[in-house]
């Protein structure tokens, strides 16, 4: 729809059933909102704005964040709400400390994060995908179960009706993770790329599995796996974070942006990786 300068009607949902039936009957006409601050940039984006919205902010299930394994997080949890998060899912809290000041990051939502269609550098993103997080989603059809990746690769044809109710992020006491981001200037701006590191480990700290997630180098955010390849098999190590790095360099085309060229993007991806590595519980050996 063509933006212009009418005012959008806003209607508000107390449930997940009654947001879904809301926007199926709204269709192209509809969007859902949260905290709003994708929709209130779309004029400085040049991106088309909705008739009608539903807001989401009285939906209770959507606000809940039940820690535990896995950990419960609703679409509607913002990224200050996040904060908090450590131990396996120290990569997340992180990122949502680090990547948005407190005016976005107190009303910003996870759901709005990951619909962020047009937006590489959104933080979220990530830090789910190396963190094996599934979305539980509501449509017209009922509820259904999705990993985060296929979800990414559908984004633009989901149903226009279709709601994050919450991302399920296993949490097992064996696995550590963190985030790196790079940016031009100050810490919450987009990144020029980022990435997740999470990991799988024995006893004798030698890595049993690791995922490594990009965001900001490609379009959409995505897992590396052989950067993954790279750290499994062996203790963490400055080396084996450094091949990691130059492993994905193989996999990654890094896209052209005003902020950086994609060569750049490429290029920092293994100084991430080893500070990412670094600032994971586990002890990083010489």
């Amino acid at each position: 729809m063509a933006n212009d300068a009418h005012v959008p009607e806003l209607r508000y949902a107390s449930t997940v059933d009654e947001a879904v039936g809301e926007l199926a009957r709204l269709g192209a006409d509809g969007a859902p909102i949260a905290g709003g601050t994708w929709v209130m940039l779309a004029p400085l984006r040049r991106m088309p704005t909705h008739r009608s919205y539903v807001a989401l902010t009285r939906v209770e299930e959507l606000g809940r964040l039940v820690e535990g394994d896995p950990t419960s997080i609703g679409g509607a949890v913002t990224m200050a709400g996040l904060r908090g998060l450590s131990g396996p899912l120290a990569a997340l809290g992180y990122a949502a400390a680090h990547s948005a000041p407190p005016a976005i990051a107190n009303v910003a939502t996870l759901a709005g994060n990951l619909r962020a269609a047009p937006y590489p550098g959104a933080d979220l993103v990530a830090p789910l995908l190396a963190l094996d997080a599934a979305l539980e989603l509501a449509s017209p059809d009922g509820r259904s179960t999705l990993p985060l990746g296929d979800y990414l690769a559908s984004r633009d044809a989901r149903p226009a009706a279709e709601l994050i109710v919450r991302a399920i992020v296993p949490a097992p006491a064996g696995r550590r993770s963190a985030y790196e981001r790079l940016t031009v200037r100050e810490s919450g701006e987009e990144p020029v790329a980022s990435v997740a590191v999470s990991v799988d480990l024995a006893a004798d700290g030698a890595v049993m599995a690791a995922r490594v997630a990009f965001g900001s180098v490609e379009d959409v955010a995505r897992r590396s796996a052989a950067a993954e390849a790279a750290l499994v098999g062996g203790p963490l190590t400055a080396e084996r974070a450094e091949a990691a790095g130059k492993a994905a360099q193989g996999e990654l085309t890094g896209r052209e942006g005003l902020d950086a060229p994609g060569w750049y993007r490429v290029a920092v991806l293994p100084a991430l990786v080893r500070r990412a590595v670094a600032r994971l519980d586990a002890p990083l050996e010489a």
